[in-house]
């Protein structure tokens, strides 16, 4: 018997009630080495039509976590980077906005770098179809605010593509409290406070539309993110 093939990367992606969209980003996926951890809690069949495709998919590896309460973006990213088993992780987001082949060029950074953030604004970025002129704006003020609590100086925490040597990632996990969209800065700000380094790359985007993030999530994150920085605990 062969032995199992070493897993190079993986890869989550959280699929909170993306029945509708899933499918276009499987036939985005022409290749990929490593493990694809869908992370799916949501009320409607994701979950189902994710373990069909991975009966049919026989080339990629693909691994569906089911979840019958809802985790919110960050509860199920930690849930996916808890379970994945290579030295190299990551996540992006399920609309497809940021293409594999852009995941696999930031794993590639990965090399001088404990954490690589995708950004959609720093030269040399690639915005195909942009988002519309107001989500810009909260886009750019959310980032401010970002600066002035968290001194933090990338320009896009909120990019869903990142990716990490997990263990970087696994010495930060446990200290985690965000479990909504605010996670992304959480988890920068705990690494750059760790001493690790964290690299802003330029990423092809193309805004697929549908937000998840509507505006009581913006309260929200508000919310969670000045509960963060007054309670910071450690590292």
């Amino acid at each position: 018997m062969s032995p199992a093939p070493v897993i190079r990367f993986s890869l989550v992606i959280p699929a909170y009630n993306e029945e509708k969209r899933i499918l276009g980003l499987f036939d985005s996926i022409t290749h990929f080495d490593g493990e694809l951890i869908f992370v799916c809690d949501g009320s409607d069949h994701t979950a189902d039509v994710v373990e069909a495709i991975a009966k049919s998919r026989l080339d990629l590896s693909i691994r569906c976590l089911r979840f019958t309460t809802r985790l919110g973006k960050g509860g199920g990213v930690i849930a996916g980077l808890t379970a994945a088993q290579a030295p190299l992780v990551g996540y992006v987001d399920a609309d497809g906005s940021t293409g594999i082949d852009e995941m696999c060029r930031l794993f590639g950074h990965l090399s001088s770098s404990d954490a690589v953030i995708g950004s959609r604004w720093v030269s040399g970025s690639q915005l195909e179809i942009k988002q519309n002129w107001l989500r810009r704006l909260e886009s750019r003020g959310f980032n401010l605010i970002i600066q002035i609590l968290f001194g933090l100086s990338y320009h896009d925490t909120q990019c869903g593509a990142k990716v990490f040597k997990k263990s970087a990632v696994d010495a930060v996990l446990p200290h985690l409290i965000a479990r909504g969209f605010e996670f992304d800065v959480e988890l920068i700000w705990r690494l750059s406070r760790a001493g690790y380094r964290i690299e802003e790359v330029p990423i092809a985007w193309q805004n697929k539309g549908d937000s998840r993030v509507r505006k009581g999530d913006m309260i929200r994150m508000l919310a969670g993110l000045l509960k963060v920085r007054l309670h910071p605990g450690t590292p």
